[in-house]
């Protein structure tokens, strides 16, 4: 059995998706862009500035599926450009301790709205 999890404190579906659906004890957490959630507008500023929000908005769902970042199981981070990779790992670096999540890292030609970075993950819920 699946359930939609919704939170106003992140940034609304832009689509006909969830911000996350849990199944059982794992939610699927759908791609996070530097949206504000207030405005529905991409923050200004350097790289680090906009995954600082895109982590933040994560947290956000994690927390309205009753969990954390800490409970995140694998990442998926789409960059446009490639060479930001070191300024986001800093960024992550910030907000996750070891273990690490499971992690991909891709490039990709364009995102939506015109962000530059966009990230997917996995939260696994503690078991009760």
């Amino acid at each position: 059995m699946k359930s939609a999890i919704h939170t106003d404190s992140a940034p609304k579906a832009i689509g006909p998706y969830s911000q996350a659906v849990r199944c059982g004890n794992t939610v699927y957490l759908s791609g996070q862009i530097p949206f504000d959630p207030a405005s529905m507008e991409l923050v200004s500023g350097d790289i680090r500035a906009e995954a600082r929000r895109v982590f933040d908005n994560l947290a956000a769902v994690c927390a309205a599926a009753g969990g954390s970042l800490d409970q995140i199981a694998r990442i998926g981070i789409y960059l446009t450009d490639l060479g930001d990779f070191a300024a986001v790992n800093e960024v992550m670096a910030e907000r996750f301790q070891a273990p690490y999540p499971a992690r991909s890292t891709i490039g990709v030609a364009a995102l939506p709205r015109g962000a530059r970075v966009e990230v997917d993950a996995v939260l696994v819920l503690d078991a009760g």
